[in-house]
């Protein structure tokens, strides 16, 4: 595997996209965000020829440039995606990775006074921006959305809120059954809080004082911060923690806020949505260190007893834990790409 980057058969185009939804947002994050959009091989010379869309949505602490980033051994997405185009696996598809970054680390994909209007951002500008610039299938049966992770999560939530927009997703483990994913990492950020008098936002100031994650615990707070910031702020934005930070006694009316937005409890909520789904990728490593493998088990059984086909759902547990799944991604590309209509 060369360490080099390597032609792609499609164009990537790196786009950027200004967002009135995002301007003035609490955190005073940019309101001019990247957006790269890949055309697959033979899209500039297909006339008026019109192609699905897969949008692609990262995990917590992702953004737009990283899908560049190259690792030893392994190809990045970009090219990895490309190459279920170039090779014949897939038909065409036009993929839009979507930057959803936050001051924070990420938004988590939904509206939300902490941080900013970043689900409607994705819905009501990102999509109609796509379709009036490149020749997309402007129709909910033909647009999927994907990703890992919170990516992942996203990826759950957004086709059940709007079915008139996305039509097939794929979520490689994503956040799911809060009670396992989260739990343990509220007690653990507990003890973190110790050494800042039990107050996250005093371990925040701390941190942006410093080089990032040099400390033990700054990956599990600032992803506890940014996700208390998506789903129980108070309505100035104040990130509010759904538990007490000294003892860790969880707070019903906070937490319920989180359990919420649990996918696997939006399920019979949101299952007319679901049914409408023509294509549905579930995927989660059997060593997931945030258990979203049951999440994902929890996901698919839920999807199965509000009755979607089960001809519609590709399930699948594999040996892994959660990083290094990112060979699954073409897999999932392909797999949609092949249900989408055309």
């Amino acid at each position: 595997m060369l360490p080099w980057d390597q032609e792609i058969a499609g164009e990537l185009h790196r786009d950027k996209i200004e967002s009135e939804l995002l301007r003035g947002n609490p955190l005073g994050d940019p309101h001019v965000r990247p957006l790269w959009v890949y055309t697959p091989p033979g899209y500039a010379e297909s006339g008026d020829q019109r192609y699905p869309a897969i949008y692609v949505i990262q995990g917590y602490s992702g953004h737009v440039g990283m899908w560049a980033n190259r690792v030893p051994f392994r190809q990045p997405f970009i090219e990895t995606a490309d190459a279920v185009f170039a090779n014949g696996e897939a038909p065409g598809c036009i993929l839009v990775y979507v930057d959803a970054w936050t001051a924070y680390g990420g938004s988590q994909f939904v509206d939300s006074p902490g941080t900013g209007a970043y689900h409607s951002y994705l819905c009501d500008e990102v999509v109609p921006w796509v379709d009036a610039h490149f020749r997309t299938l402007a129709a909910p049966a033909s647009r999927a959305i994907s990703g890992k992770s919170s990516g992942g999560f996203g990826a759950m939530i957004t086709p059940m809120l709007r079915p008139d927009l996305f039509g097939a997703f794929a979520t490689h483990a994503g956040d799911a059954q809060y009670e396992y994913s989260y739990l343990n990492e509220f007690a653990k950020a507990v003890r973190a809080l110790r050494d800042y008098d039990h107050d996250i936002l005093e371990w925040w100031a701390d941190f942006r004082g410093r080089v990032s994650m040099t400390k033990e615990h700054d990956q599990l707070l600032v992803l506890l911060l940014g996700c208390t910031a998506a789903f129980s702020a108070a309505e100035d934005g104040t990130p509010q923690l759904p538990f007490d930070p000294r003892s860790g006694r969880l707070i019903p009316e906070l937490w319920d806020r989180w359990l919420a937005w649990d996918p696997v409890r939006m399920i019979d909520k949101y299952a007319d949505a679901l049914r409408s789904q023509r294509a549905i990728w579930i995927d989660a490593g059997t060593r997931d260190e945030w258990f979203l493998d049951l999440g994902a088990e929890a996901f698919h059984e839920g999807l199965l007893r509000i009755g979607v086909p089960a001809e519609r759902i590709n399930f699948e547990l594999f040996p892994a834990g959660h990083g290094g799944i990112d060979y699954r991604y073409p897999q999932a590309t392909a797999w949609l790409a092949q249900r989408l209509a055309r």
